[in-house]
């Protein structure tokens, strides 16, 4: 017999974790090899994780809503038969308090007073052998929770995190203490506080609620987004640019085709699809664009994958147009149809958001004409297509005439990229679309 960990598996390019959505298996039950275990959502995907062994669930370790960092431990498996396969070495309680403490949480800590050594009791020490869940050790800490005094109401008495927080609403915490004993001293260093922007911590709402106020509690999907955007914004630092664009000609050719194509390809042309163009050229000509920063290096990607936003009700995701310089409108156009109808039908894998080097967001379609983008972490930029609209422009000679205007903005990663490089591509995609027309441009 042997004991194998099921870990939380890589589910996309920078995703650093994943929260528990729904399990699908739990202690007892057999599985085959590749069978799927458990519901997991992150910021860029929705998946599952499936087993990598054929055997019997012995134990979860996370709960349902449950956040953890990539290659933490989330159940066991028992495989039967199965005698070259050592049982896991036993972990030390250094390293597995930390690594499960520190699971998908930054918090300040409390810094203690320094002690030449600390008393560990007979008592404290039986107590690490009892095994408790990520969510339950977590709250354990924050709280200074004393597991041993806690009465747990999960199977065979079992601790769960429902009973800590049932604990912390009323009030009653039972609190660590040192015992003393002359039996077993382990000598402590003073920890490092550790300070995290207020943003990244789980605050309260600073206002109480008012008669009529609605709590709409945050999905998963929402929180990793939202985790990802506050990385981005806290690590890398950014700038905008903006350039407006005349694209007069780039209208009147697609409005020229666009009932025409719909009825021969079965979709629509859209404007998107000539600016995803445009861009990917660029990119091509200003390859320092599609890079990303690597703390010690800069890394200039050789492919050009454009990822793209498209927007649900309540979440945002971000699938990738591959290879998008080799593809001609009219192949982007479908994409940007296809990736869209999968989004909205929940149906993305990970191939289909993973391996992105450059975004282009399309801000246009909500009205908008002028925005500040987040960057697309671990990307070096991201550029904001806005509405396009009728303005009066003067023309050569001085006569006045409405023109199809659009805004371009970009927020880039100012460790990788400048103004200088930003400038040249940006007229570059100017030129680009302002040359776009009926006599000189191809779709297919």
């Amino acid at each position: 017999m042997a004991i194998q960990n099921i870990t939380m598996p890589q589910l996309g390019e920078s995703v650093t974790e994943g929260t528990i959505e729904k399990w699908l298996v739990k202690p007892g039950d057999t599985v085959k090899k590749y069978d799927p275990l458990a519901e997991v959502v992150t910021d860029k995907v929705n998946a599952e994780i499936p087993s990598s062994f054929e055997g019997v669930i012995t134990e979860l370790l996370a709960e349902e809503g449950q956040t953890l960092p990539v290659g933490a431990v989330v159940c066991c498996v028992e495989i039967a038969g199965d005698s070259e396969l050592p049982p896991p070495p036993p972990p030390k309680k250094s390293a597995v308090s930390t690594a499960i403490l520190n699971a998908g949480v930054q918090k300040k800590q409390v810094v203690q007073p320094p002690t030449t050594a600390t008393v560990v009791s007979q008592k404290t020490v039986r107590q690490d052998k009892v095994r408790y869940s990520p969510a339950v050790l977590r709250l354990a800490q924050e709280h200074d929770i004393a597991l041993d005094q806690v009465t747990g109401t999960g199977e065979g008495g079992r601790i769960t995190r429902k009973d800590l927080v049932k604990l912390i609403e009323a009030g009653t915490v039972p609190t660590s203490q040192v015992e003393t004993s002359t039996t077993v001293h382990t000598a402590v260093e003073q920890p490092t506080p550790v300070t995290v922007p207020a943003s990244l911590e789980n605050t309260k709402p600073a206002q109480p609620l008012q008669a009529g106020d609605i709590e709409i509690p945050v999905t998963k999907v929402r929180r990793a987004i939202a985790n990802n955007m506050v990385r981005s914004v806290h690590e890398v630092p950014h700038a905008w640019m903006m350039m407006e664009v005349d694209v007069t000609d780039l209208v009147a050719y697609r409005d020229s085709m666009k009932t025409e194509f719909k009825q021969r390809e079965g979709f629509n042309i859209t404007y998107f699809a000539f600016f995803v163009k445009a861009v990917a050229q660029a990119l091509k000509e200003f390859p320092m664009m599609n890079s990303m920063w690597a703390e010690d290096k800069i890394i200039q990607k050789h492919d050009i994958n454009i990822s793209i936003a498209v927007a649900t009700d309540d979440a945002l995701f971000v699938p990738v147009i591959k290879h998008a310089d080799e593809k001609s409108i009219k192949g982007i156009a479908k994409e940007i149809h296809e990736l869209a109808a999968k989004v909205r039908a929940g149906k993305l894998t990970m191939d289909d958001i993973k391996g992105g080097t450059f975004t282009v967001n399309n801000t246009g379609a909500f009205g908008s004409v002028q925005s500040m983008g987040i960057i697309n972490y671990p990307q070096a930029a991201i550029l904001q297509v806005e509405s396009i609209v009728k303005k009066p422009v003067v023309l050569p000679g001085g006569m006045f005439a409405a023109r199809d205007i659009v805004n371009l903005c970009l927020s880039l990663d100012h460790r990788v990229l400048d103004g200088l490089v930003c400038g040249k591509f940006l007229n570059r995609v100017k030129e680009i679309l302002e040359n776009t027309n009926k006599s000189s441009t191809s779709v297919y």
